[in-house]
């Protein structure tokens, strides 16, 4: 396991916004994965995505290093934002607006913007 927990700590320290994810940010393989792919996407957001579905090591690993149950998995600049439910609360408050704002993140804020008004 140490082994991937070094893959994870590169990856999320050297990446801006990282997704841990079940799939791709093209194919998602599972509803939670989609719905935080589909808002980064939709907001422009530049991620790398890592199919935890391809390495056991990673999936078990990627919660190990959270210290967090379950995929997807977010972090923005080295740091654990959340999972699915977390993204979505912090995405129709603006609050992710506000993460990507402080740690310099492009992204598209009329898409944020259309994603709270569709969800008003």
């Amino acid at each position: 396991m140490t082994d991937a927990k070094t893959r994870i700590d590169e990856t999320v320290k050297n990446s801006d916004v990282v997704l841990y994810m079940k799939g791709t940010k093209d194919m998602p393989q599972c509803g939670f994965s989609s719905r935080v792919a589909g808002v980064l996407n939709f907001m422009g957001v530049e991620f790398s995505d890592i199919n935890v579905l391809d390495d056991e090591d990673i999936r078990q690993g990627i919660k190990d290093y959270s210290d967090w149950p379950t995929i997807p998995q977010l972090y923005v600049k080295g740091e654990f934002v959340g999972g699915c439910d977390i993204i979505t609360e912090m995405t129709l408050s603006g609050e992710l607006d506000q993460l990507f704002d402080q740690n310099g993140v492009a992204y598209d804020k009329q898409a944020a913007e259309k994603i709270r008004e569709a969800n008003a």
